[in-house]
């Protein structure tokens, strides 16, 4: 494997295993796919699933389905259906990577840049307290710093247990890099003290791990979170310790909510999969999410992933925090519902109709025809159950809140009337100037009007005496429902 950084793009994400995928980190996946694609290079998606406590295969798989279905297809990493390593640098998952870790940290105890440690979490609790109480930074002050690398063996030999730490106390500068987002960081090297790179047990933590691996992977650009800005100093001291080539760094901004706090679940979904469940397309959360951070140089707020492509440029990129709008968010999700044809809507639909076990026409023309009406209404794909619903024969009930327009006097001669009209009607449907033409003469033959018409009529078609304009819904439905329902409701007067 060449220690050479790539001549051209490659980037990655690194997700760890621990949970869900976080709209924050799908944007993160996106910028680094976006700034490949952009560039001709290549996105990676390797594993850090080092936390084995808190590391599961649900979440690995759970995580790698929300790539797939958000379209983020990477060119080297986990497979998304076996979760086999595909491609030449592998393995993609940090677990499966000990030895290679192992590896890199005997070379830098060999060149004196590292060495073993044998202090106990009291000892450095105990460190801690006098130096903060000293007013001194509680960096770990190791006795073992000096020791050579053959006794501290002597010693691990004799059955202590020791990590892996890095040594600082020669490095006295100031270690400098542009980021790509935020320009000229400078980082005093004391700002750390010796950190660990190996623990006890062999398993790597993150900045020793991250830094091997972005080297092997020939990784030339790093986008990530600013929250792991903090690392970059330590990833820095090692990269230089390994004589490693630094790739360039980019520190994109936090997402925030409307209260500005960094975005939890606390406040709402933020979740991928919970996205989907709730009926956001793949496209109108990549559209959001991009902005969350760029700005389209037309200042467009609705497009698609080729235009992203074509106009992603890291110059775009924003320091500051953005806030995640939930109002605005629905909106691009409706333009991009609403830009679907009429067809491929439906077919998304479906799955919200058959968790709800709702039975509709399938009719194709009559689909059409219903999502002409509906279409305008929808804002994600679990808006169509409530619009659909009043159309579902198995769920019209008669409501409580119907039991008053049920006691009029005139009611009974409403609903007679009006499904005496339905049964005369000459076709099996309904035209919207045809149910107005009927309505009108229930009102001439009955002589009731305002509400004590309107409302036991809208009971008698969808069970409550308030909620979707009939004028729409009727023509959607069939004489046979109509009459059965009218007959329910008479049942009930």
């Amino acid at each position: 494997m060449s220690s050479q950084i790539s001549p051209h793009v490659r980037v990655r994400f690194a997700p760890s295993p621990t949970g869900y995928l976080h709209v924050g980190g799908a944007r993160t996946a996106l910028y680094n796919y976006l700034f490949a694609k952009k560039n001709g290079g290549e996105f990676i998606l390797r594993i850090e699933d080092t936390d084995e406590a808190r590391s599961t295969q649900e979440s690995l798989r759970g995580v790698v389905d929300d790539l797939v279905w958000l379209n983020l297809n990477w060119n080297e990493g986990v497979d998304p259906v076996t979760l086999k390593d595909v491609g030449p640098n592998g393995p993609y998952r940090q677990s499966e990577r000990q030895a290679i870790y192992k590896k890199y940290a005997d070379q830098m105890l060999q060149a004196g840049a590292a060495y073993y440690c044998f202090l106990t979490d009291a000892e450095i609790e105990a460190q801690r307290a006098e130096a903060l109480a000293a007013g001194r930074s509680p960096h770990v002050n190791s006795p073992y710093q000096d020791w050579s690398l053959e006794k501290a063996l002597e010693h691990l030999k004799a059955g202590n247990k020791g990590v892996v730490r890095f040594k600082t106390k020669h490095l006295k500068k100031d270690y400098v890099f542009t980021d790509l987002v935020r320009g000229e960081v400078r980082f005093p090297s004391d700002m750390v003290g010796d950190f660990v790179l190996l623990r006890s047990d062999g398993m790597p933590v993150y900045n020793f791990c991250c830094v091997v691996d972005d080297h092997l992977m020939k990784i030339t650009h790093v986008f990530r979170a600013e929250e792991h800005l903090p690392n970059t100093l330590r990833q820095m001291m090692i990269y230089e310790a390994c004589k490693f080539p630094l790739p360039e760094f980019g520190h994109i901004s936090l997402i925030l909510d409307e209260d500005r706090q960094k975005l939890s679940k606390r406040k709402g979904a933020v979740a991928c999969g919970q996205l989907k469940d709730e009926g956001y397309l793949a496209s109108a959360v990549l559209n959001y999410i991009v902005l969350l951070g760029w700005s389209h140089p037309e200042g467009k707020e609705i497009f698609d992933v080729a235009d992203m492509i074509k106009n992603f440029d890291i110059s775009r990129l924003n320091a500051s925090g953005a806030v995640f709008d939930r109002v605005k968010f629905k909106w691009v999700n409706a333009m991009h519902l609403r830009a679907l044809p009429n067809s491929e809507l439906w077919n998304l639909i479906q799955p919200f109709f058959a968790r709800e076990k709702m039975e509709l026409p399938q009719d194709p023309a009559w689909q059409d025809k219903s999502l002409n009406v509906f279409k305008p209404y929808m804002e994600i794909l679990a808006d169509a159950i409530e619009l659909y619903r009043p159309l579902n024969d198995k769920s019209y009930v008669i409501h409580d809140e119907a039991e008053e327009a049920l006691k009029w006097e005139s009611t009974k001669a409403v609903l007679t009337t009006w499904k005496e009209l339905l049964a005369a009607h000459p076709t099996e449907t309904f035209t919207e100037e045809e149910f107005l033409k009927i309505q009108d003469e229930v009102k001439n033959k009955t002589g009731a009007k305002g509400k004590n018409l309107f409302m036991p009529i809208r009971v008698a078609v969808i069970g409550k005496p308030h909620g979707a304009e009939l004028k729409i819904l009727i023509p959607l439905m069939t004489k046979k429902s109509l009459i059965a329902r009218a007959e329910t409701a008479l049942a009930k007067v």
